[in-house]
């Protein structure tokens, strides 16, 4: 369910806030002020395909996507604004989405079920969370990406993620910090890389 908040200042550019698995309106650039956004296409049997996740300062749409449909769906409470590309943004546009979708199929290409979760937690890790040189640190719950939403973005089930971060906890490959956060250390990633 979105609620819209309408605001035209005088470029007559519309602001959206939604929630969670809130819809964004086709064909629209947005740029996303707050908040996490996942591009998603369906196969043939109806299993969701992820092409991108989006957070804040991207720019994100589905009108340039030689796929159909292509969803922009909220994975958090968002708040995005209507955005008119120049040329030079929209080469910007393209080139990240097309760089979000290929590291994303590569992630999906490892084999080993184990190694592909935590690469993605990475990759999610280097995307929107804090890198240091002792790791990468990320916050699952802000982004809303449960145990079901990792499973569908790397092609597992939610059992197998499940089972494999409490594996990861156990062997130290995955620390909690605070309440919501989570840490990859880098020596215990290089080990498994």
């Amino acid at each position: 369910m979105a609620t819209a908040t309408l605001n035209r200042p005088l470029s007559q550019s519309v602001r959206l806030s939604l929630l969670a698995n809130a819809v964004l309106p086709e064909t629209i650039t947005w740029r996303i002020h707050d908040g996490y956004i996942r591009s998603t296409t369906w196969d043939e049997e109806g299993e969701a395909i992820t092409l991108g996740i989006w957070g804040p300062g991207d720019l994100v749409t589905n009108a340039h996507s030689g796929l159909a449909p292509v969803e922009l769906q909220c994975l958090t409470a968002v708040v995005v604004e209507q955005h008119a590309p120049s040329d030079a943004e929209i080469l910007r546009l393209l080139r990240q989405q097309i760089r979000n979708t290929e590291e994303i199929f590569e992630i999906n290409r490892i084999r080993s079920a184990e190694r592909r979760l935590l690469m993605l937690l990475r990759w999610i890790g280097v995307r929107f969370g804090q890198v240091s040189s002792r790791g990468y640190r990320l916050s699952l719950k802000d982004m809303n990406l449960t145990h079901r939403a990792l499973a569908e973005v790397c092609g597992l089930t939610r059992v197998t993620v499940t089972k494999n971060l409490n594996r990861y906890k156990n062997l130290g490959l995955l620390q909690k910090v605070g309440e919501a956060d989570l840490f990859i250390p880098s020596e215990g990633l290089a080990a498994v890389i």
